[in-house]
């Protein structure tokens, strides 16, 4: 059995929209917590391919995949420990989505709760079930499905309507590791978080876009008051007590405080605080959280060229870590190969210099998401090797130097870790067999001879 792996959560933040506070208190503070979580690899992606579906307004796009990724960075995301990319920046994505395309059933799309609330709406009007259907629409459950099974995503957090993409996502990967005859994919979990706060809006019903009753998350210091005093109240004079159930003004209030500080608050209410007293109370305190993120979201949005440069750097290394080995493999489990390669297995030819020579294993060096070091060993598009990390460029190297010359005779034990000398320098990749990987070496070390 192989060593148990961090377990890797993924959150993807669709780019439509400016933030605003209850996206903020529903979705960004949380997530930003939970990636703080030990033995967690956490996956934050601005799914830009997502919202193409709904908006085709290019500039907004960009606008706002910019405000939105800046405002996750300002909120305190760590792009040097977690995994924050750009949906569109990894074109394995749309790769392994016309993988999933092709074994993905008609049926269960049919029953996706998107495509069928807007065949609802056409039949209630009179229309084709399928007017102003697009089939990005139709096709979005598996794009998403794409995107949670390319890094082998353990757990995925959603809301309640969100749940059967990811029973969707558990399908299409099942579909293919059957078809296909290997446990390519790791099938997630839903999680659902029954304590993720929703945010009353100016009108007291849920802040939604929809709705207009949102408050921007970074509107400047007097927007901010200005919206926070315009909140729907009553007309109880002060001195009047007031009641903390239903008020927009107290579950706002208690989003961004203490218990020692909603309690006092409560009190407060019960006392007959009047509404102007209790507005300046929760816009200051309101304040008092976003002030410092305000700051450095607004320096991060005079500089979008660092923000590029993150998302770019992200993908960049998750493509060399996850994606493009995995695609390398899936390629070849579904025959899309190298032809030369495939001639000389057919043909048996092994006649001297006429026969067609497959190329030799190569190693691959880089960079780990935490500064050490590791390899791999890739036949064709066949992982081999996953090498240990090192905490030096010069040790990886050495290691694979050792290994091509043939100066060394690595042992491997039952779960595939490789060791030499007592030293573990490595790990046979899945359907890996020690013989596999020794005939591998022997031909480095003839051609390397050669």
């Amino acid at each position: 059995m192989s060593a148990a792996r961090a377990t890797r959560v993924l959150t993807g933040i669709t780019t439509s929209g400016t933030p605003h506070l209850g996206n903020y208190v529903g979705a960004v503070r949380p997530a930003i917590a939970a990636s703080r979580a030990p033995e967690t690899e956490s996956f934050y992606f601005l799914a830009d391919l997502h919202s193409l579906i709904k908006a085709q307004d290019p500039v907004r796009t960009q606008r706002s995949t910019l405000e939105i990724a800046a405002t996750w960075l300002a909120a305190g995301l760590e792009p040097d420990k977690v995994w924050f990319y750009r949906q569109s920046d990894i074109p394995e994505i749309p790769e392994l989505t016309w993988f999933l395309t092709c074994v993905a059933g008609k049926g269960i799309l049919n029953r996706a709760h998107a495509y069928k609330a807007a065949v609802d709406r056409n039949r209630a009007d009179g229309e084709d079930d399928d007017a102003g259907v697009s089939a990005g629409l139709f096709m979005y459950p598996v794009l998403m499905a794409a995107d949670i099974l390319i890094f082998g995503a353990d757990k995925v957090p959603v809301g309640r309507d969100q749940i059967q993409h990811i029973e969707m996502a558990r399908d299409f990967g099942q579909r293919f590791n059957h078809v296909y005859g290997r446990d390519w994919f790791t099938l997630p979990e839903v999680v659902i978080d029954e304590q993720v706060a929703t945010l009353p809006g100016l009108d007291g019903r849920k802040m939604s876009k929809s709705y207009g009753n949102t408050i921007p998350l970074f509107a400047p210091r007097e927007t901010l008051r200005k919206l926070v005093f315009s909140i729907v109240t009553d007309s109880r004079p002060p001195g009047t007590p007031k009641d903390t159930d239903g008020s927009a003004l107290f579950q706002l209030y208690q989003a961004f405080a203490t218990p020692a500080e909603t309690a006092a608050f409560a009190q407060a209410f019960a006392d007959g605080i009047g509404w102007g007293d209790a507005k300046q109370q929760l816009f200051e305190r309101i304040d008092a959280e976003i002030a410092p993120m305000r700051d450095r979201y607004e320096t991060l949005m005079a500089r979008p060229q660092d923000i590029e440069a993150i998302l770019r750097d992200g993908a960049r290394r998750l493509r060399e870590r996850y994606a493009t080995p995995l695609l390398a493999e899936l390629r070849h489990a579904v025959g899309l190969r190298d032809l030369s390669a495939g001639a000389a297995e057919a043909s048996g030819d092994d006649s001297g210099d006429t026969a067609i020579r497959p190329a030799p294993p190569v190693f691959k060096q880089y960079r780990e998401a935490d500064g050490r070091f590791s390899f791999k060993l890739v036949d064709g598009d066949t992982l081999l090797l996953q090498g240990a990390a090192f905490a030096a460029p010069r040790d990886a190297g050495q290691w694979i130097g050792r290994l091509k010359s043939g100066a060394v005779s690595p042992d491997v034990d039952a779960d595939g870790v490789v060791r030499t000398d007592g030293i573990e320098i490595g790990r046979l990749a899945e359907g890996v067999d020690a013989a596999a990987f020794a005939a591998a070496l022997a031909r480095l070390a003839e051609d390397a001879a050669t």
